[in-house]
């Protein structure tokens, strides 16, 4: 099996386990294939900690085996994030989307959480190549959640759900009929759907070259070690990408669109 192959059968495999925190997006998904659109996905994006033992650079692993290669970096100040991207020469495979929270620059309180947690992994899971899709490896209870939302709303959802793809995108440059994204907003409007309304429903511009937009994450029932609560969890994003001068399309991202774009999963 070659890297692309091996790519497609980890991909799949990870949009299994989304749409089952996340059935909004298969719903959106199957409306707009009725519709006769072509939904290809932009990009799928995974959420971490820079911890010694895991980071990005564990996430990014497998998909560096399959022939993805490092192809830009973001920082996000205010929300004490970094992140990277990265691409393969396919350009029919998705680019991924890693981030991760940095834990210098958190609360005690945070460091300690997250250093119980990682503490709970078995070093083999970090090291198999579906530990993005693993979810969580260790136990959880609300009232923790609710003080690590308090400073960190990307703290306390990485806590609940662990690893896992925190969003897929709909590539709008491949749609054939919706191929502007506030026609394709206002349809999903027109759908009962909420959008991310956070700077606007539409991040970015096309001088930028890149406009997002996305769902606000569904809430679903989540059972903690005190309880049953309903949550925020994932949330399906959608992106128009611009031609650069080269008359390529632009493939990176911007940092203060993706900023809004990560306050999809803040509770209402």
């Amino acid at each position: 099996m070659n890297g692309v192959e091996q790519a497609n059968q980890l991909l799949h495999k990870m949009w299994a386990d989304y749409i089952k925190v996340n059935p909004q997006a298969q719903k959106i998904f199957n409306l707009l294939s009725q519709n006769g659109e072509t939904v290809e996905n932009d990009h799928i994006a995974l959420r971490t900690f820079n911890h010694p033992q895991l980071g990005i650079k564990s996430l990014a692993a497998p998909f560096l085996k399959q022939g993805f290669a490092l192809a830009g970096d973001y920082f996000f100040s205010e929300k004490k994030l970094y992140a990277q991207h990265f691409q393969h020469p396919d350009p029919r495979l998705p680019k991924i989307f890693i981030s991760e929270l940095e834990l210098e620059k958190v609360s005690p309180y945070i460091q300690e959480i997250v250093a119980n947690c990682i503490y709970q992994i078995d070093e083999k899971s970090i090291q198999d190549e579906h530990f993005s899709l693993s979810g969580r490896h260790w136990n959880i209870n609300y009232s923790t959640y609710q003080k690590l939302a308090a400073e960190s709303e990307y703290a306390s959802w990485v806590y609940a759900f662990g690893f896992r793809p925190n969003h897929f995108t709909v590539s709008v440059n491949k749609l054939k009929h919706l191929t502007e994204l506030h026609r394709l907003n206002s349809y999903l409007k027109d759908q009962g759907i909420r959008l991310n309304s956070s700077g606007g429903e539409i991040k970015g511009t096309p001088a930028e070259l890149l406009e997002q937009s996305s769902t606000m994450a569904n809430e679903i029932q989540w059972q903690f070690s005190d309880g049953v609560y309903s949550i925020p969890a994932c949330y399906y994003e959608f992106a128009k990408r611009y031609s650069m001068n080269t008359g390529e399309l632009y493939q990176g991202f911007i940092a203060k669109s993706a900023d809004k774009i990560f306050e999809s999963t803040n509770r209402a």
